[in-house]
C-alpha cells in the first residue's frame, strides 16, 4: 500500500482544522449511510485512540430547544438517535439543563453523553503510524494531478514524481478528493459542497467566570 499526500506533512489541511468534535449520531436519518459512517467510525475512533493512548474527552453534548416552537425538532433528533444506537441519549427538563450545564437556559434538552472531543491530527498521526507498522509507504509532498487508465485495467497516479500504478485507488483527498475520483470515471453524485465555519474565543472578560 502506498499513501500519496500532497503536503510536506499529513493532516495539514480540514483534519486539523475541524471542531474537533466526534459525534455519537443523532443528526442523521436512520439507516442512512451517514447515520451508519458516524456510528462505525466514532466506536473505530475511540479503539484507535485506546490503541495510542490519543487523548478523547468524552465531554458531553446538551442539544437545547429554546421554547415550544423548538421542541418538535428536539423529538425528531431523540427519535433519530435512539433508532442510530447512540448510548446514553435522555430527554431533561428546564432543571436538569441548568444542572448539568449552570450557564445555559433553555425549554428542554436532549444530553447526549457519548459526544466527544479530540485532536484529529493526532488521530491521523496514529493512523499513519499504524499503516507503516502494516507495511505501508506514505510519501508526502507528492499530489495527484491525473488518473489514467493502463492497458491491464490499473490505474496510473500521475504525480511531480512521476506515476504510481496500482489495482485501485482511494481518494481521501478533502476537498479535491470528489474531483479526482470523477476524473477517474465516477459519476458526479455525491459531490462535497464546501462551506466555512466560523469559530470564536470570548474576551476573559465575558468568559464562563463572569456569568457565575
Amino acid at each position: 500500500m502506498t499513501v500519496l499526500e500532497r503536503e510536506p506533512s499529513i493532516a495539514a489541511h480540514q483534519t486539523s482544522h475541524n471542531s474537533g468534535v466526534l459525534h455519537a449520531g443523532i443528526y442523521y436519518a436512520p439507516g442512512s449511510l451517514k447515520a451508519r459512517m458516524c456510528v462505525a467510525g466514532a466506536a473505530a475512533t475511540a479503539e484507535l485512540c485506546e490503541r495510542h493512548d490519543v487523548p478523547l474527552e468524552r465531554c458531553g453534548k446538551v442539544i437545547v430547544a429554546r421554547d415550544e416552537s423548538e421542541l418538535a425538532a428536539l423529538d425528531e433528533l431523540e427519535r433519530r438517535g435512539h433508532a442510530n444506537g447512540v448510548a446514553g441519549l435522555r430527554r431533561l427538563d428546564a432543571a436538569q439543563i441548568q444542572e448539568l450545564e449552570p450557564h445555559c437556559r433553555g425549554g428542554a434538552g436532549l444530553h447526549s453523553p457519548q459526544t466527544a472531543i479530540v485532536d484529529f491530527a493526532a488521530v491521523a498521526r496514529a493512523l499513519a503510524g499504524e499503516l507503516r507498522e502494516e507495511g505501508a509507504t506514505i510519501v508526502t509532498g507528492t499530489p495527484v494531478t491525473a488518473t489514467a487508465r493502463t492497458g491491464d485495467g490499473r490505474i496510473a497516479l500521475r504525480h511531480p514524481g512521476g506515476e504510481t500504478r496500482a489495482r485501485f485507488a482511494v481518494f481521501c483527498a478533502g476537498a479535491w478528493a470528489d474531483g479526482l475520483a470523477t476524473a477517474d470515471g465516477a459519476p458526479e453524485d455525491p459531490r462535497i459542497v464546501t462551506f466555512r465555519g466560523a469559530y470564536l474565543s470570548l474576551n476573559p472578560p465575558c468568559g464562563p467566570a463572569a456569568l457565575a
